[in-house]
């Protein structure tokens, strides 16, 4: 039987799982001598156990009240926090309330109660997170990245793309952690919010610091000219309206990040596809992995809440954001094996520094900052240790393709340092592995096992005009004589939308992928006939044009077929040969005669042609 708790026991329990905090921006506590009076509540000398009012009104308010563990929760403790809702709702629109006595926790949204809300106390995010948007407008969030990207490119006068991505999400990142935005702010006042709140909110975690430290040199590096433009100089009244809007716009967005429905989606993903309509040749070339295969990958690798992910290539981070978002979403939004996931769970490596910068913001924008993201070279061997050290159980990745950034060596260097038996899925060129060098494929079928090639969509990657495939390797298994499963997804049933890139328009790619994960789990194409077993080449390898085997998937041959006119052409071709006719002169002119020198009349649908044989009467 379990002890029984006092009160005041129960109630330092819920501060410590709720994780309530004073701050700058909010008032946040327990106890049972302050009065709401006194917290910003004239005239009520009601006591609450706890308490969680932020400073914008506009936020989740949330208060708390304990029970001895030997009290029941019925409906006179209801009542009573009924009735303290009612108190904190004459200030904010959205107010959760808590009755909580140790064991037993029950739930109110404003004056509703939250049935299906977890079963015991969880940490702040999750109540917060109860007031969430529950559907997301997507052609909405495109709409507002496409003025931000106007906005800063042609008034803000930011050239680079990637600045104009850092910009956004340096005041998204900001925004999410209490940044004050507020209309009327002129640019000094609002380029210091943001570098403020990355300085200071975060301060208290090292990890973190290292991020920010590299967040805030590239945000700083960022040069613009709010006061001109191409044609007039702007009057103060303009800058301060085009960064009230910018406000206005970002705050959308972030709202739109905490829906519940928000499934992790990359921000900078959605970014790229629109900042890149601006895109000058000086812009490196960075390749944006589309979120539907992100989601598609994790779901054939058959990620799950318990594994430890690893994308040493992470561009954005678009993999380590899809991959936290689903494991939350297992489980549970707000929860401690969330934190955990958050903080213990997920990794990454990118060489570029504002690359590594964007990814940064990208975790930090999903509420994440203690995501083990390295700024370091992939093929190096301290990447290696590193990787090592990390117990990764998963990896997903995108790696660079092109020969000056040696892809192979990044694959091989995570091959050889993750755990055995751990499952590796690269999206790599289609033939690249066929043509890497000799020794590079001998060395990584010695010692991984290739499980798995799926062939892309064909126009996935269109801009860049290259085919890819998924290869999925076990780790520190030998090949040997093991077959390889291959597959091709002809279509992803999305489409090219203007300015905007390519979109799932008619909602076609969710039973696409629903097929395609079971049958690749079984083994199988039954719908499409396009499954193969292939043979891995024979060790050793003694040069390319003797290999045997494959390491990419087979496209199917066409089928050889003859015709009559096949054998009444090569039959005259022959004739004329034998008769020293030149058979191109002849064709030539035959085309010339038939063309201009002949009468063509049309009757019911026939062509008649009429050709002059060139007597002297000039018949037909």
């Amino acid at each position: 039987m379990a002890k029984q708790m006092t009160e005041d026991k129960v109630r330092k329990q819920a501060c410590k799982i709720l994780g309530f905090q004073d701050s700058d921006d909010v008032q946040a506590d327990v106890g049972q001598l302050t009065t709401f009076n006194q917290l910003g509540f004239p005239g009520v000398n009601k006591k609450p156990d706890g308490w969680y009012l932020p400073n914008d009104l506009a936020n989740v308010a949330i208060v708390l009240e304990t029970k001895a563990s030997n009290i029941s929760l019925g409906s006179k403790q209801i009542a009573e926090l009924r009735n303290y809702v009612k108190i904190v709702g004459k200030k904010y629109k959205k107010v959760v309330g808590i009755l909580y006595n140790g064991e037993a926790v029950l739930v109110f949204k404003n004056q509703k109660r939250v049935d299906d809300a977890a079963n015991r106390l969880q940490p702040l995010n999750y109540y917060i997170n109860l007031f969430t948007v529950q559907t997301i407008d997507k052609e909405h969030i495109y709409d507002l990245t496409a003025k931000i990207n106007h906005r800063l490119h042609f008034e803000f006068r930011i050239k680079n793309l990637y600045h104009r991505m850092i910009f956004t999400a340096c005041a998204l990142v900001a925004k999410r952690y209490g940044a004050l935005m507020v209309e009327g702010m002129d640019y000094s006042m609002f380029h210091n919010a943001i570098l403020n709140r990355l300085k200071t909110k975060l301060s208290s975690d090292i990890q973190r610091n290292i991020k920010l430290n590299t967040l805030i040199d590239v945000f700083t590096d960022i040069k613009m000219n709010l006061g001109v433009t191409s044609k007039k100089e702007k009057s103060k009244q303009q800058v301060t309206r085009l960064i009230t809007e910018f406000i206005g716009w970002v705050k959308e967005i972030s709202d739109c990040l905490d829906s519940a429905a928000w499934r992790g989606e990359d921000v900078m993903g959605i970014f790229f596809n629109e900042f890149n309509r601006y895109k000058s040749k000086a812009d490196a070339g960075q390749v944006f992995t589309p979120e539907h295969i992100t989601d598609f990958m994790y779901k054939i690798l058959e990620v799950n809440e318990n594994d430890r992910v690893l994308d040493a290539c992470c561009g954005s981070g678009g993999f380590l954001v899809k991959a936290m978002s689903n494991m939350i979403q297992k489980a549970g939004v707000g929860t401690e094996e969330a934190t955990k996931i958050k903080s213990e769970q997920l990794y990454g490596i990118e060489s570029d520094r504002e690359i590594y910068a964007l990814a940064c913001a990208n975790m930090l924008i999903h509420n994440d900052g203690k995501t083990n993201l390295e700024w370091m070279d992939a093929r190096t061997e301290d990447a290696g240790e590193w990787i090592a050290s990390k117990n990764i159980t998963k990896v997903l990745m995108n790696p660079p393709y092109e020969n000056k950034y040696e892809c192979m060596e990044i694959v091989e260097n995570i091959l050889n340092h993750v755990s055995k038996n751990t499952l590796c899925g690269f999206i790599l060129p289609d033939k690249k592995l066929e043509k890497a060098k000799i020794k590079q494929i001998e060395s990584i079928l010695k010692k991984h096992r290739l499980i798995m090639i799926i062939k892309l969509p064909e126009n996935l990657f269109f801009k860049i005009g290259i085919t890819t495939s998924i290869f999925v390797f076990k780790s520190g298994v030998q090949q040997d004589d093991n077959n390889i499963f291959t597959c091709y997804i002809k279509t992803d049933g999305l489409e090219t939308v203007k300015n905007k890139g390519r979109h799932d328009v008619y909602q076609k790619w969710l039973n696409i992928e629903k097929y395609w994960v079971n049958s690749i789990k079984e083994r199988h194409d039954k719908t499409y006939k396009t499954a193969k077993w292939i043979k891995p080449p024979e060790l050793p390898i003694k040069s390319k044009k003797q290999i045997t085997g494959h390491l990419s998937y087979q496209m199917p041959k066409k089928t050889f077929r003859i015709f009559k006119e096949d054998f009444k052409k090569t039959a005259m071709d022959y004739l004329m040969y034998q008769k020293g006719i030149n058979t191109k002169e002849f064709n030539d002119k035959l085309l010339a005669t038939v063309m201009y020198s002949s009468n063509i009349q049309m009757s019911k649908g026939n062509v008649n042609i009429s050709i002059k044989t060139g007597d002297n009467n000039g018949r037909d």
